[in-house]
């Protein structure tokens, strides 16, 4: 098969599709491989290691999206990528398409076979695609958050973790999945003091065995929340119903109650967001203010770590991607299941039910476009 990565174009995003490694991966067993010239040298993957992969180097996208029969992306197609796409060509990537009908529109027109990686299962449950960037973006809530609690960002000038004589800083974490006990690990280790809120009991106690008296776990509720958003300095949003857009769990209300100059990073965002003050904002302008509150809602985070994002992505996509171009979306897909809950729109349809229900289209099974 011959597999297309086009330059993410998206803004402030330098993460590439296919590492040098995986490139090789796909060389190894026969598939041909075209890099857009400079896709990955932001972050030092060169034409170079590209070409000693076994790729060769193109110089626009058009010629990538033209030629290739599979395209391999990080981000959602922008616009002009999607206007580039063509019937039954593979497109493995992000796509994020609950909240989103003008993408949907559009790759259901182009007609082709759209794998979105968040949406892939794994055999012992959760979203093993989702996963590493989750991990990151977890990790990152923190960070990002203490930056902008500082004065000159507009926060109100507040050190998370304090110093001996003067409290630290509350952080409220809503959801206990990946997003959010990555947050957890973050926050437990600069001293701030941590609320997690989760529905699911067991994966509390699971938190509770693990950091003892150092976090407090409540059970999620709208009581719950609103009395550890009203307290808290930092708040994480990392709630997420699988392909579906996320919960309104912080009421614009909630937000007007909350401390001046307190701060918000929504890592939901892709998905729509969890708070309702939410909208999706960039690396360049990372944050807006409503009510007194610091917004934080940049959609593509892992984007500003992008080296490590990248590494840590191609570790969990490149098995799909093998499979993909060894037997062909229509093998692939029927032989596993997994890949099969990854199918997000093919041939003009929308295949993924929670995506379907959201944007009000006629959900069609993928097996009946398998034959």
């Amino acid at each position: 098969m011959l597999v297309g990565v086009p330059k993410e174009i998206k803004n402030q995003e330098s993460r590439v599709g296919l590492t040098p490694a995986s490139v090789k991966e796909l060389t190894l067993r026969g598939h041909q491989v075209l890099v857009q010239t400079n896709a990955g040298t932001a972050i030092g993957l060169t034409d170079a290691m590209y070409l000693g992969a076994g790729a060769s180097i193109v110089d626009t996208a058009k010629e990538v999206f033209a030629r290739a029969e599979m395209i391999v992306k990080v981000k959602e197609p922008q616009a002009q990528e999607c206007a580039m796409l063509h019937e039954d060509q593979i497109l493995y990537t992000y796509l994020h398409l609950a909240p989103d009908p003008e993408q949907t529109r559009a790759l259901m027109a182009s007609g082709a076979v759209c794998l979105a990686y968040e949406t892939i299962t794994g055999a012992n449950g959760g979203l093993p695609l989702l996963a590493p960037m989750s991990e990151v973006a977890g990790r990152m809530a923190i960070q990002a958050g203490a930056a902008h609690l500082e004065k000159s960002k507009g926060g109100m000038g507040l050190l998370l973790g304090g110093v001996p004589g003067v409290a630290p800083g509350h952080i409220a974490i809503i959801g206990a999945g990946v997003v959010g006990t990555n947050a957890l690990q973050m926050a437990v280790g600069i001293g701030a003091r941590v609320t997690i809120l989760d529905k699911n009991i067991d994966r509390l106690r699971q938190l509770d065995l693990i950091y003892g008296n150092r976090v407090a776990t409540r059970y999620s509720n709208a009581h719950s929340i609103e009395e550890a958003v009203f307290d808290a300095d930092l708040v994480v949003g990392g709630v997420l119903v699988p392909g579906a857009a996320a919960p309104k769990l912080v009421t614009a209300a909630m937000i007007a109650r909350m401390k001046p100059g307190a701060v918000v990073v929504d890592v939901a965002i892709d998905q729509g967001g969890c708070f309702e003050t939410s909208h999706a904002t960039t690396h360049e302008q990372p944050t807006y203010v409503v009510d007194g509150v610091v917004h934080y809602c940049v959609a593509n985070m892992p984007g500003a770590v992008a080296r490590t994002s990248t590494f840590a992505l191609n570790n969990a996509t490149i098995a799909h991607a093998l499979a993909l171009a060894d037997k062909g979306w229509r093998r692939a897909v029927a032989a596993n299941p997994h890949l099969k809950q990854g199918l997000n729109v093919c041939h003009g349809h929308v295949t993924y039910e929670a995506v379907a229900h959201a944007l009000g289209y006629t959900y069609v099974d993928p097996d009946t476009l398998l034959v």
